[in-house]
């Protein structure tokens, strides 16, 4: 089988960022989806699990109502390591042309005084949030951008190279 786009980045070398993860042609439209990455895999604690939920409603909610960016919105969620989101959007932009969008949207994790949809009617894990948490996660990886807006590191995923025979058959992780 061939390996799928997000496991060949080279997770030993990624680091917090904004990332084209993959660009499909859907008819005569393009959907990218992005990896915006919180937290360095295997080298620092992930993101908490409640505060990630948390994550996930807030920006969610801010990106299907922001006049700029709604109606190319089509999913934002967890990424199942928990270091960080799938944004998936009609069209295709860099990601340095989404790094406003990103900050804008973490920016108002800031100030948020709820997290919508956490009624039991709303969400189907409504006790699992914590809106403390995703402040902190929210100004940590504002922070980051910001002091990182001129690296290009943070828009560019590092490649792993897979090992090939000496008649090109190439080797994969299990």
């Amino acid at each position: 089988m061939e390996l799928i786009a997000s496991f060949s980045v080279d997770h030993t070398k990624i680091v917090p960022g904004i990332f084209t993860s993959r660009v499909d042609e859907l008819g005569k439209f393009k959907v990218t989806t992005y990896d915006i990455r919180l937290k360095k895999p295997n080298r620092e604690p992930v993101v908490d699990v409640s505060a990630m939920h948390s994550l996930e409603h807030l920006i969610a909610t801010f990106l299907r109502n922001d006049p700029e960016i709604k109606d190319d919105v089509i999913y934002w969620g967890p990424m199942g390591c928990l270091t960080g989101f799938y944004l998936i959007l009609k069209g295709n932009r860099a990601p340095r042309d989404i790094y406003g969008l990103v900050l804008r949207a973490f920016k108002s994790v800031i100030t948020s005084e709820t997290v919508p949809g956490t009624s039991p009617e709303n969400c189907g894990n409504y006790l699992l949030h914590n809106l403390i948490m995703a402040k902190y996660y929210a100004e940590e990886f504002i922070s980051y951008l910001e002091a990182n807006a001129g690296n290009e590191d943070i828009f560019e995923y590092p490649k792993t190279e897979r090992p090939k025979t000496d008649k090109g058959v190439q080797f994969y992780d299990s």
